[in-house]
C-alpha cells in the first residue's frame, strides 16, 4: 500500500465531464489499495473570471478581499469532486485550505507555505476515505484566507506530500511530461523519461510552464519523488528526482526559452565603489527581480551597466534607474523589449567541456547575434533578438542531439 498525492489542473476538472474522469482516475488508484490524496485546482478560466469580476466592482480590488474570493473557486471543485464519489457510493472528505490546516504567510495573492498539520487529513485516511484538498489556498496566523498565486496547486500538491512523507507525487496536466523543449516550438521535441530535480528548477525559472517553480522547490527540499503526467492519456510521464549517472552522462537535458525579459543599459556611469548599489537598491525594494547583468570594463573612469528585469517592471525600473542615472551624472539610460533569453540545460554539463563553445558556435552560424550571456553549474543563457527566438531553439536542439534518446556532444 502506498501513499500517493494527485494534482489536477483547471483543464483536467474543467466541466462535470472531465471531474468524473479524474474521479474515475482516482477510485482506480484507491482501489488498487493505495491511500489517496487529491489536491484540484479550480476548472479552466474560473480565477480569471473571479478577477474581472471583482474588478467591475473594484479596481484595484482590496488583496485581503480578493483572496477570500479567489479561494472559492477551488472550493467549487472539491466539493463538486467529492459529491461525485460519494454518489458511487465511496467514501470522501473535501477539506479547504483552513481544514487542512495550510499556514502561510499574510502575503495576500502571492503567500508562502510555511507549514502543515496533517492531523486532520491522517484521521481522514485511516478511515479509508479518499481525501479531497483544495490547492491554491492556506490561512495565516489569525485565520485569514490566503492564496498562492498562479500554479499554486502544484506547490499545496507537493508541500502536503513533503509533509505527508508521500511515496509519489503526480501533477496531472494537459501535456504528457517534461520535453525537451516546446513541441509547439519544434515538432523535434522529445518527451523525457525522467529530469533532476535543478534541471527542472532552471527550466521552470525560464518560463517552463509545466511545473511551477516552488513546487519543485520543495519537492528537491525533501526529496519528494515527483511525476508529471497527462489526465487524458496513461502516459507514465516524466519522473523529477535525484540526479543519478545517467543524467550526469547527459551533457544538454533542453533548451528553454522566455520572451518576458526587457533590457535596461545605463550609459557612461562613473565607475566608483557603491556606484551599482546606487541603481540596484531602489530596485530591490521595488520587488522587481534582476536576472543577467553584465558591467563592462572601466574606460576613462566611466563604466556602461546593462541589465534584466522583467518585461512588466521596465516601466518602473525606468523610473528608478532614471533619477538615480541623474543624481550621479550618468550619460543616458536606453531599454529594449525586443529580447528573448533562450538556454540550455543539463546537468552533465559539469562533467563536459566545450558545451558553451558549441552553443555559440551554433547560434553564430545561424546568423543570430549575442547580447548578452549568463552561466551557471548546469545553464548556458543567451540574450538574442526575439525575432530569432525559434530559429535559435530549433538550432540548439539540433546542435546538442536532443531529439535522439541519450543525445552526445562533439568533442
Amino acid at each position: 500500500m502506498a501513499l500517493i498525492v494527485q494534482k489536477y489542473g483547471g483543464t483536467s476538472v474543467a466541466d462535470p465531464d472531465r471531474i468524473a474522469n479524474v474521479a474515475n482516475r482516482v477510485t482506480k488508484g484507491w482501489r488498487d489499495g493505495n491511500k489517496m490524496v487529491v489536491v484540484l485546482s479550480a476548472m479552466a478560466g474560473e480565477t480569471d473570471r473571479l478577477i474581472r469580476l471583482s474588478k467591475e466592482l473594484a479596481d484595484p480590488p482590496d488583496p485581503r478581499e480578493l483572496d477570500v474570493l479567489l479561494a472559492t473557486g477551488e472550493q467549487v471543485t472539491v466539493s463538486l469532486f467529492s459529491m461525485f464519489l460519494r454518489s458511487q457510493g465511496l467514501e470522501a472528505t473535501s477539506l479547504l485550505g483552513h481544514q487542512a490546516c495550510i499556514y502561510t504567510d499574510r502575503s495576500y495573492g502571492r503567500a508562502r507555505i510555511i507549514g502543515i498539520d496533517t492531523t486532520r487529513i491522517r484521521e481522514e485516511l485511516k478511515k479509508g476515505r479518499i481525501v479531497t484538498v483544495a490547492g491554491f489556498q492556506g490561512v495565516d496566523e489569525i485565520g485569514n484566507i490566503t492564496t498562492l498565486g498562479r500554479g499554486g496547486s502544484d506547490t499545496t500538491a507537493v508541500a502536503v506530500a513533503a509533509a505527508l512523507k508521500a511515496d509519489l507525487c503526480e501533477i496531472y496536466t494537459d501535456v504528457e511530461g517534461i520535453y525537451t523543449t516546446d513541441p509547439r516550438i519544434y515538432s523535434k521535441a522529445r518527451l523525457l523519461d525522467k529530469i533532476s530535480y535543478d534541471e527542472m528548477l532552471e527550466m521552470a525559472s525560464l518560463g517552463a510552464k509545466v511545473l511551477e517553480i516552488r513546487s519543485v522547490g520543495f519537492a528537491k527540499q525533501y526529496n519528494v519523488p515527483l511525476r508529471v503526467r497527462s489526465t487524458f492519456s496513461n502516459h507514465p510521464g516524466t519522473l523529477v528526482c535525484k540526479e543519478d549517472a545517467e543524467m550526469e552522462a547527459i551533457p544538454v537535458s533542453g533548451v528553454a526559452f522566455s520572451t518576458n525579459e526587457a533590457r535596461v543599459s545605463i550609459t557612461r556611469v562613473p565607475d566608483r565603489p557603491g556606484i551599482a548599489a546606487r541603481f540596484f537598491g531602489p530596485v530591490a525594494k521595488a520587488n522587481i527581480v534582476v536576472d543577467l547583468i553584465i558591467q563592462n570594463t572601466s574606460i576613462d573612469g566611466f563604466t556602461d551597466l546593462t541589465f534584466t528585469v522583467p518585461k512588466g517592471d521596465l516601466a518602473k525600473t525606468l523610473e528608478l534607474v532614471g533619477q538615480v542615472a541623474k543624481e550621479i551624472g550618468a550619460e543616458k539610460v536606453l531599454s529594449d523589449e525586443h529580447i528573448a533569453k533562450v538556454s540550455i540545460i543539463g546537468v552533465g554539463m559539469r562533467n563536459h567541456s566545450g558545451i558553451a563553445s558549441r552553443m555559440f558556435s551554433a547560434l553564430a552560424d545561424a546568423g543570430i547575434n549575442i547580447m548578452m550571456i549568463s552561466t551557471s553549474e548546469i545553464k548556458i543563457s543567451s540574450v538574442i533578438e526575439d525575432k530569432y527566438l525559434e530559429l535559435a531553439v530549433r538550432v540548439l536542439h539540433d546542435a546538442f542531439g536532443l531529439e535522439q534518446a541519450r543525445p552526445t556532444v562533439q568533442a
